[in-house]
């Protein structure tokens, strides 16, 4: 259970990384705000509380390693990356744009705290279970930790990565399923019903937890319990909400990668702003 004060400061930070989000995208222009938001929180305590990693040190060998799988959410980890000094907050706004190091998807050769170029759908499992034997082999204690989406997994190489690493016992691995609901053109239930997750992450060997992926406590229970899981792989099924704290993007299709109109894009900042005075006065009355 997280103490009030890092509860709080996880809040902050996740409430900080949804703004960056809203200014990194801006007006006009396509963005992935929904799967983004809807992993912020888990990025928040992966980056702010349970992660070994230095931002001074990106390829610090004993560091934790995250792989964004479903790549075209970067730009939650970019806002992470970004709060926890990797590189300088002015870079956010030129997300997308010619020449920056901060592309549609990750890239490895451009942004620093990046382990792997994804996007590429159904491929970030394989690679975290392969960078995980590795550190096995090379007698490393950190974890590899990928965050996948809920649409994603109908691609089959992911349960391939699924059933190696459950036979193989690949117990610094965690797998995290950002259980939105919703995907590119629909709710993930009419396009291909992936469901019951839980149970097929068990039947293939896994270590599993299903939680409320916005709650701090239970994110951080979940990754607890991932810690002392020895001789399995862990799945973390999270329900969330895609577009979570942005009334005109929540539960909403067409911001799975949609473009803000001037009203949105200053309501969006009216919201995480009056989110952001919540800490303010906390800060105030302590």
């Amino acid at each position: 259970m997280l103490d009030k004060e890092k509860k709080t400061e996880l809040r902050h930070l996740a409430a900080r990384m949804r703004k960056d989000i809203i200014q990194m995208v801006g007006i006009g222009q396509p963005g992935h705000i929904g799967g983004s938001c809807s992993a912020a929180d888990i990025v928040a305590v992966l980056y702010g509380h349970k992660m070994k990693h230095d931002p001074k040190n990106p390829k610090w060998e004993d560091r934790d390693k995250l792989i964004m799988s479903k790549g075209h959410a970067a730009i939650i980890q970019y806002a992470a990356l970004a709060e926890m000094g990797y590189f300088p907050t002015d870079e956010l706004p030129s997300l997308k744009k010619l020449g920056s190091m901060l592309q549609g998807h990750p890239d490895i050769h451009k942004t620093p705290g990046i382990e792997a170029n994804t996007g590429s759908l159904g491929q970030g499992l394989s690679i975290a279970t392969g960078m995980a034997l590795a550190m096995r082999l090379d007698g490393k204690k950190g974890k590899v930790y990928c965050i996948l989406g809920d649409g994603e997994i109908a691609e089959g190489q992911v349960w391939e990565a699924a059933m190696f690493a459950g036979s193989k016992k690949v117990d610094n691995l965690v797998a995290i399923v950002d259980q939105n609901r919703l995907q590119a053109m629909g709710k993930v239930v009419d396009r291909m019903d992936s469901g019951p997750l839980p149970e097929k992450w068990l039947a293939f060997g896994w270590n599993v937890s299903e939680i409320d992926g916005h709650n701090m406590d239970a994110i951080t229970a979940a990754l607890d319990d991932a810690r002392g899981a020895n001789g399995k792989p862990t799945a973390i099924v999270a329900h969330t909400v895609k577009g979570k704290g942005f009334s005109f993007a929540e539960e909403q299709v067409g911001f799975h990668n949609g473009a803000m109109a001037e009203w949105q894009y200053q309501l969006g900042l009216k919201e995480a702003d009056a989110a952001l005075a919540e800490f303010q006065q906390l800060a105030l009355t302590e």
